[in-house]
């Protein structure tokens, strides 16, 4: 059943209830083609490829504003507290009690990173422990660069962000500025580490299980004496197996836990 297949990935009841006394038999299907693109053109290809599998259909065309689909979201993302130091302060909220907390300006853009999530909130709870003056960090699967973005606000002296997505890169210079810390920040478009070079006090990884032990196998490469290692996005039920893919390669300081996703602290052996 498509419940308990959620429940067991995503640990919560995502599901309407209403959604589900719903009419299983037909489902709907909502594409978004900026005009440019010619939704024609591809209204002949979807044509073309029901008919060829035999499969009811029915297609229909409308307008939509693109503010609908890019900014409606904003009206839900409020100053956000992580840690015992950090706030989260969307670009776009005005007047927020900052409660003597170090403020992260942030517009996440399409990337991913608002602190919202789980695995963005345990990484940022983790390094605020772990960062010092003379930190640098590599931020590997930078995303929306809040992770480098708040090392430096807590001190870091420097941060390197990567990321395979080039809005990414983008969106996380543009945050930097935002957060006056650019000249401390340097973004990269590369693929994990096949860009970076140097050595780095904090590594910063918040990405996916799969990425994590393919990236593990030589990060140490990229790691000063006595660095920390931080990984996260690592749902609960793959701990065991990260665990066991890095454990010849890096003792375990502390677990971080939260709703079904896991963040590890590490350093090298």
């Amino acid at each position: 059943m498509l419940e308990n297949e959620v429940q067991e990935i995503a640990h919560i009841d995502l599901i309407d209830e209403d959604l589900l006394q719903k009419d299983r038999t037909k489902g709907i299907v909502h594409i978004y083609i900026s005009p440019e693109d010619n939704p024609l053109e591809a209204v002949a290809f979807l044509k073309e490829r029901y008919a060829e599998n035999h499969i009811p259909y029915e297609i229909t065309l409308t307008g939509c504003e693109e503010q609908d689909w890019l900014n409606n979201w904003k009206q839900y993302f409020h100053p956000i507290k992580v840690g015992e130091k950090l706030l989260i302060r969307p670009t776009w909220r005005d007047n927020v009690n900052t409660e003597n907390r170090v403020v992260i300006h942030l517009e996440p853009g399409l990337a991913f990173g608002t602190g919202t999530h789980e695995t963005t909130r345990l990484c940022l709870t983790a390094l605020e422990k772990y960062v010092t003056d003379n930190s640098s960090i590599l931020d590997v699967g930078c995303g929306s660069g809040i992770l480098s973005v708040a090392g430096i606000l807590l001190g870091a002296k420097s941060a390197v962000g990567v990321d395979i997505d080039e809005m990414a890169v983008k969106t996380a210079r543009e945050n930097a500025v935002l957060n006056s810390v650019s000249d401390k920040f340097i973004a990269l478009h590369g693929n994990l580490t096949d860009k970076v070079s140097g050595k780095y006090d904090i590594v910063l990884a918040n990405i996916v299980a799969d990425a994590i032990i393919m990236l593990s196998k030589d990060i140490r490469n990229f790691m000063n004496e006595n660095a920390v290692y931080i990984m996260s996005g690592i749902i609960d039920t793959r701990v065991n197996e990260v665990l066991e893919k890095i454990s010849d390669s890096f003792n375990i300081r502390e677990k971080f836990l939260e709703n079904g996703w896991c963040c590890l602290v590490a350093t090298a052996k």
